[in-house]
């Protein structure tokens, strides 16, 4: 059993990596592969650092951990990133008879009939939804319930708790050079300074968009 982390990191934090760990754990899988994307289709609207050093990141972040794998596959792709092309890839990859959950946050999941080829999505992977410190619990819920009868989804969600991190509040305080100490790793934290990530005068930036 697979487990599918999909996501800008712009940058990686401690809120994806406890969450990852804790739906680990909780429903038995054998890895988790964290995915960031070369171009998210659902960000046009913000700076993200450039795909490599996302990339650079996330492996940084993971490499205590061997459960944890990052993977490059959505930046070796060319266009937007979407998420029914890299389960279409990993279905390949692993076979029809490995189970794949992909991981989401409620915010993304209310939002999944606005992604491309969304039905195919329920097709080629079971989804593990994580709750977000803004859900809507009813709302998700009723989501789920329409997601499920309409389509078929298979959709469980993760008991742990919503955790309040944000790669945008990272963002906002590195350019303000306030700490950002125990908010995320500290290769991570190490990476972002030497390279001067998410300065004030970052040049080092591209405008990208995930669905």
């Amino acid at each position: 059993m697979i487990g599918i982390m999909g996501g800008t990191f712009n940058p990686i934090h401690y809120g994806h990596l406890i969450m990852c760990e804790g739906i680990r754990e909780e429903f038995g899988l054998e890895k988790i592969l964290i995915i960031p994307a070369r171009i998210p289709p659902h960000k046009t609207d913000m700076a993200i650092a450039e795909a490599y050093d996302r990339l650079k990141m996330v492996r940084l972040a993971v490499a205590d951990n061997p459960y944890f794998e990052a993977s490059d596959m959505e930046l070796r792709r060319e266009g937007s990133s979407y998420t029914v092309d890299t389960l279409t890839e990993l279905r390949k990859i692993y076979g029809e008879q490995k189970r794949l959950f992909l991981i989401m946050g409620a915010d993304s999941l209310v939002q999944i009939e606005t992604w491309k080829n969304y039905e195919d999505i329920f097709r080629l992977a079971e989804i593990i939804v994580a709750p977000r410190p803004d859900t809507q619990e009813k709302y998700l819920e009723n989501t789920i319930i329409k997601l499920v009868s309409q389509f078929g989804a298979r959709i469980m969600k993760y008991s742990g708790k919503a955790l309040d991190f944000s790669s945008t509040d990272i963002r906002e305080r590195v350019a303000k050079g306030l700490s950002i100490k125990y908010l995320v790793p500290p290769a991570v934290e190490a990476y972002i300074y030497r390279n001067g990530l998410y300065q004030k005068d970052d040049r080092n930036m591209d405008v990208g968009s995930r669905k």
